[in-house]
């Protein structure tokens, strides 16, 4: 499905700047990223396909019960496994989902959301898009990194920008 092979090709570049990352720089502080790492980012992207990954077996998915796990920010190698689990176990039918979620910060209130898998990869291809922009501008306080070409910018835009170049 044309869903997951986008998630394949993203999560390819994702591991192209990866293997050009040393350990220090996956881990490091990036000041324009308001202190964050890339490995912090990376961790987030891996964390919601694994909820939506986990949840489906149940008919349900809640971003918010990511395990936030320390090591995928700081083990690059682990981070890129991960990746690849993702990559195999998102090619599955799609089936309903309910979405639970607490938008309201002052609250525990949860508000349950009909959805989909596809849809909810959809979501999360469009989440793991955003964060390679992140990813991108962390990257240029680090020299000697080749970017690929489109890394973080939405499909939509690539399109647009090959027909204005025609």
């Amino acid at each position: 499905m044309h869903l997951q092979l986008a998630v394949k090709n993203a999560f390819g570049q994702m591991r192209d700047i990866m293997d050009q990352l040393t350990d220090a720089q996956y881990t490091q502080s990036c000041a324009t990223l308001s202190g964050a790492t890339i490995g912090q980012h990376t961790r987030h992207i891996i964390e919601m396909y694994q909820c939506l990954l986990t949840g489906v077996s149940q008919n349900m998915v809640n971003y918010e019960a990511r395990q936030r796990d320390i090591r995928i920010e700081c083990d690059k190698e682990f981070a890129a496994s991960l990746l690849a689990v993702v990559e195999t176990e998102i090619h599955q039918s799609n089936r309903p989902l309910k979405l639970y979620a607490g938008f309201d910060t002052e609250t525990h209130e949860q508000v349950q959301l009909d959805t989909n898998f596809y849809r909810e990869i959809a979501y999360n291809l469009e989440h793991t898009i955003h964060h390679m922009a992140l990813i991108k501008v962390g990257l240029l306080e680090i020299s000697g990194i080749r970017i690929p070409e489109g890394f973080g910018v939405a499909s939509s835009t690539l399109k647009y920008q090959r027909s204005c170049a025609q």
